[in-house]
């Protein structure tokens, strides 16, 4: 697959087509190893210039598609456009229909204690003949790692979705993904509250028009601290565009 370079990020150029058949394709291979997918969007990528780790993690993913509309943005503005957005619970709800009524099952990892659980019946009420192999809670201690991956386990799940949190998930998929027996590994973020129904989605007018951020800040305002991280984005991307046209 070709990729694009976003800020050393290296992000597969897809469809939201393209990536619900890779993953269709791999659950019917089945693998040795997971593979796994994360979802950047600019403040991840901004967390990746700080965190070399994260970087490195990112960029060994079987998948890696861009979760927001400045990831496209830029990849324009740094004349190697991306294809289209492919959020990660747009993804996901697109593997919910597709897998509706068939032989594959998931696993919800993520949130508070009782979320997943209700994430859970919230998905099965809505895709009716979905198979959630089973669920639990985020807030689980290192300590407790190994019982966590060993109920993962028990329910022999086709896709295991984490929702912990960037760049907790990522680091722990990354860690663990040669002990877990399944097929694809989801970073997903807080995907799990909006299933749940804690958290209400962005209305999809809001997210097409690119100001998905904005409404997030407005509902969550302390959030602010990590959308600092957004006019940063866009003040490198321009650096570099410029820079390199100026060479």
């Amino acid at each position: 697959m070709n990729k694009v370079d976003i800020h050393g990020v290296k992000i597969h150029n897809v469809t939201m087509r393209e990536a619900v058949q890779l993953v269709k394709n791999w659950v019917e291979e089945g693998t040795s190893v997971p593979r796994a997918i994360y979802t950047p969007n600019a403040e991840f990528i901004m967390q990746a210039q700080r965190n070399a780790e994260f970087k490195n993690v990112l960029n060994n993913a079987a998948l890696l598609v861009p979760d927001g509309a400045g990831v496209v943005l830029a990849s324009k503005i740094l004349k190697t456009p991306l294809k289209e957005k492919v959020s990660g619970i747009d993804l996901v709800k697109n593997l919910f229909r597709v897998f509706s009524g068939k032989n594959v099952s998931f696993y919800i990892l993520g949130g508070q204690p009782g979320v997943a659980e209700m994430a859970a019946v919230n998905i099965i009420a809505e895709y009716k003949k979905i198979k959630i192999a089973g669920y639990d809670h985020g807030y689980f201690k290192p300590e407790e790692e190994d019982a966590v991956i060993k109920k993962i386990n028990s329910t022999n799940p086709d896709i295991v979705l984490v929702g912990l949190g960037a760049p907790k998930q990522e680091l722990w998929i990354n860690r663990n993904m040669y002990r877990l027996n399944c097929k694809v590994l989801i970073g997903v973020g807080g995907s799990i509250d909006v299933f749940a129904g804690k958290v209400s989605l962005t209305p999809e007018f809001i997210r097409k028009a690119g100001f998905e951020w904005l409404h997030r800040l407005i509902r969550e305002p302390w959030r602010y601290k990590r959308m600092k991280d957004l006019p940063r984005f866009m003040i490198l991307t321009l650096k570099k565009r410029f820079f390199r046209k100026a060479r």
